[in-house]
């Protein structure tokens, strides 16, 4: 368990960069705080890159997809929802992010998952541009003025993909 808390605390502070005044930021999210049972259960997956000293630098992740988004048609049979993928500044435009997205489609491959579902924002540099060039499609993006959030799939996964 010890070796999860720098994992959470730098996606903690990951969130806060990311999201800075859009929400509250203080208290760790859900999946944050019951870090183990979410990742670390048979329908999760967290990937984690460190540097030479260990710190962590990088993080990737799904967990099972429950349905939340109730206008989407994205089943939550056998699909995962990709969350979590942070890469530090010092660490970007290296291919990190690419290599913990091929590391997570593996897993996600040898656990039978058929559909990954992930949702992003207009306001995260590249970050709709990252995941077309992975294979994803923007399913719907939303109209609201602060998040406009952008819903991605990429179904039918299989090893040749």
């Amino acid at each position: 368990m010890e070796t999860l808390a720098p994992v959470a605390d730098f996606l903690q502070a990951a969130r806060q960069a990311m999201f800075g005044d859009r929400v509250a930021t203080t208290s760790p999210q859900a999946d944050l705080r019951d870090f183990a049972k979410v990742y670390a259960s048979s329908g999760g997956c967290m990937l984690a890159a460190r540097d030479s000293s260990a710190a962590v630098v990088g993080s990737i992740a799904y967990r099972p997809y429950d349905g939340r988004f109730a206008q989407l048609d994205v089943p939550s049979a056998d699909t995962v929802e990709v969350v979590r993928l942070f890469i530090a500044p010092a660490w970007r435009r290296r291919g990190l992010a690419g290599v913990l997205f091929a590391q997570l489609k593996q897993h996600a491959l040898q656990h039978g998952v058929q559909r990954m579902y992930l949702h992003t924002h207009p306001f995260l540099p590249g970050a709709q541009m990252f995941w077309q060039q992975q294979g994803f499609v923007v399913l719907h993006q939303d109209a609201d003025p602060l998040w406009q959030t952008i819903h991605m799939q990429m179904a039918c996964l299989s090893p040749q993909d």
